[in-house]
């Protein structure tokens, strides 16, 4: 067993990131299903979707042939709605909420329309908003991701100049750099960024990381507000024997690798164990698979009922050929040469309910093996908290608190996964929009 790279041909590669959840093949499949929508009055899907898209609205839109009123009543609501069509657990949210499921049939297609629009907004440069005249106000905003970019929108939209700190070389965040290949591509992030940029008022300096090349005491100084959208991103520990080796790897860099350096050039084992089952573990098990792992087992703790990604997700993984162990929890990694050659797993039980109503897992002391070459850790991720204590904000584990956006410091605001610890792309947008009225809400304050 080897860890390698470039086992697949160029074609291969290509065929196993393809889209996923490819688009409507032309307008006519698209208005089909835009008419099989009931409109309804106080529509669940509308209330099941964190940033409030009239959807409604926007299909019987589609169903005019009026795409850029579509897109407009997408965008208003979401400014990352193009995004947000290829990602959001929809299952769970809008989809899973539409009143077709109660009669046994297929939901509304709601994603898919949604993407049909704003994609072509975006292939046309439809300039849908238009900026009020300049304040002469200014926001610094720290993070180009979907929280930092939905903030620096809606201010834009209201005449305010934003200048936005990402640490990266590109903007999308989660978008860009979390988020498996066959979902979005590199191309269609800096394609949505670019089109959020047009509105104008908004610049992005790249490679700028609070901490090392910026300070939020300069930031404060120089803006009249500073809203921090910057994240998570640190992997959880396993706090196993043998963590360190060779072969051990967490996912987020990994899913980061892959999309910043492309297939071909990630190293992935012949035989991958994946610890963890929520979202990012799902596109590190299949990426690995995709990439050429010959074999890939994804162990959880808990049972399937208490897993944390959603069913779609699994089955995608379950269809790549991935390996799924229940009620099994990392204990040692094993090692030659300071290289991974088997992982130590014991085997748990469910005890009684923890805080969040899912029941604990309990070790039972009987232990398995198997063979692996390579272990990526997918166990969550943990908050900056060195940075944000740094700058002395109030916090719990590392999770900056705020009242309604603000920090306990005056004119600093704060919003998405910093604060709420991590959750979908959806959730950091509206994040970002809440994080906007507040600041304009402390502006006004100000003057008066």
């Amino acid at each position: 067993m080897s860890i390698t790279n470039n086992r697949l041909s160029k074609e291969q590669y290509e065929k196993n990131f393809a889209d996923i959840h490819p688009p409507f093949e032309n307008k006519d499949a698209a208005l089909v299903e835009a008419n099989r929508c009931l409109f309804c009055y106080d529509a669940p899907c509308m209330k099941s979707c964190p940033t409030s898209i009239d959807v409604p609205k926007f299909i019987k839109q589609i169903t005019t042939e009026n795409i850029k009123g579509s897109a407009h009543t997408i965008f208003s609501s979401n400014i990352m709605g193009a995004g947000c069509s290829k990602v959001c657990p929809v299952e769970k949210l809008c989809e899973g909420a539409c009143v077709y499921n109660l009669m046994h049939e297929e939901p509304i297609p709601i994603a898919k329309l949604q993407r049909y629009s704003t994609e072509l907004a975006m292939e046309k440069k439809w300039q849908l908003f238009t900026r009020k005249q300049n304040t002469g106000k200014k926001v610094a905003i720290v993070g180009a991701g979907p929280a930092g970019l939905s903030c620096a929108h809606v201010l834009s939209r209201e005449g305010i100049d934003v200048t936005i700190y990402e640490k990266e070389k590109q903007g999308g965040g989660l978008m860009t750099y979390g988020i498996a290949a066959y979902k979005v591509t590199p191309q269609f992030c800096k394609d949505e960024v670019d089109y959020i940029l047009s509105i104008g008022g908004i610049e992005i300096k790249y490679e700028q990381e609070l901490g090392k090349n910026i300070t939020l005491e300069e930031l404060q100084k120089n803006y009249d507000a500073v809203y921090l959208a910057i994240g998570v991103g640190l992997a959880r520990q396993l706090e196993i024997s043998g963590e360190n080796m060779e072969g051990m790897v967490d996912a987020i860099s990994f899913i980061y690798d892959i999309r910043n350096n492309g297939f071909s050039k990630v190293p992935v084992g012949d035989k991958v164990a994946v610890i963890g089952m929520g979202m990012t573990a799902i596109d590190a098990a299949t990426q690995a698979k995709r990439l050429g792992a010959s074999e890939v087992t994804m162990l959880y703790r808990r049972t399937q009922d208490e897993m944390p990604c959603t069913q779609v997700e699994l089955d995608i993984a379950m269809l790549d050929g991935c390996k799924i162990i229940w009620l099994a929890a990392p204990k040692e990694v094993i090692g030659e040469n300071g290289k991974v050659t088997h992982l130590v797993a014991e085997k748990m039980k469910l005890g009684e309910s923890d805080a969040s109503g899912r029941r604990s897992p309990v070790a039972t002391g009987e232990t398995f093996t198997i063979a692996v070459d390579m272990v990526i850790k997918a166990a969550g991720q943990t908050p900056y908290q060195s940075l944000v204590t740094t700058n002395n904000l109030e916090n719990q584990n590392g999770k900056l608190k705020v009242n309604h956006s603000l920090t306990n410091i005056k004119g600093v605001f704060a919003g998405g996964d910093c604060v709420n610890g991590g959750r979908e792309v959806v959730d950091a947008v509206q994040a970002g929009k809440d994080g906007a009225k507040a600041i304009l809400d402390f502006m006004l304050n100000v003057e008066c």
